[in-house]
């Protein structure tokens, strides 16, 4: 097995001084690292009775196709604002210098229908909470949610657990 780890690039001071970014595009360059994480991330909801993955603009994208086809379900695109061509709902979050928006094609999540959210990395868990939210409202159940990184520091997973999300990530980066 791939040490996932040594395959995550780190690029200081991006986007702005200070934050060290974790790059999961080295992950996904490398076919044995990406078909590990994607198996590691399903792996924990295998039995879950999953009926649709939720992924999160952007790498949540690549990472839940190929974690709804593992599971055998379908995939529901989680999108910022405006980027969905038929008619939606949305979810204002919170972002460090002011409040974004993601949303969903309206009728995408059945009532009732089990949801699995994915994203590469969860860090405040803004986001995370925005998709939870949204495919609540939508009628959805949350499954969980899986990521390849967490930041401890940042406190997003936390979050997550207090609203009794069960969460997996694969590994922790410390700092941010």
């Amino acid at each position: 097995m791939h040490d996932l780890k040594s395959l995550i690039r780190t690029i200081p001071d991006y986007p702005k001084k200070g934050i060290l970014f974790r790059d999961v595009t080295t992950l996904f360059a490398d076919a044995r690292g990406f078909r590990s994480a994607v198996a590691q991330m399903a792996a924990p909801f295998a039995a879950s009775k999953v009926e649709a993955v939720a992924g999160i603009e952007a790498r949540g994208f690549i990472l839940g196709g190929a974690i709804a086809d593992r599971l055998g379900c379908g995939f529901v695109p989680l999108r910022k604002k405006g980027k969905l061509p038929a008619k939606t709902i949305g979810q204002e979050y919170t972002l460090e210098y002011g409040v974004d928006v993601i949303e969903m094609h309206e009728g995408a999540i059945a009532r009732g229908e089990r949801v699995l959210i994915v994203d590469d990395l969860i860090a405040t868990g803004g986001t995370a909470e925005a998709a939870v939210k949204l495919l609540k409202r939508s009628g959805g159940e949350i499954v969980g949610a899986t990521f390849i990184i967490e930041l401890p520091d940042l406190g997003g997973a936390r979050k997550l657990s207090q609203e009794g999300i069960a969460w997996h990530a694969l590994m922790a980066f410390a700092g941010h």
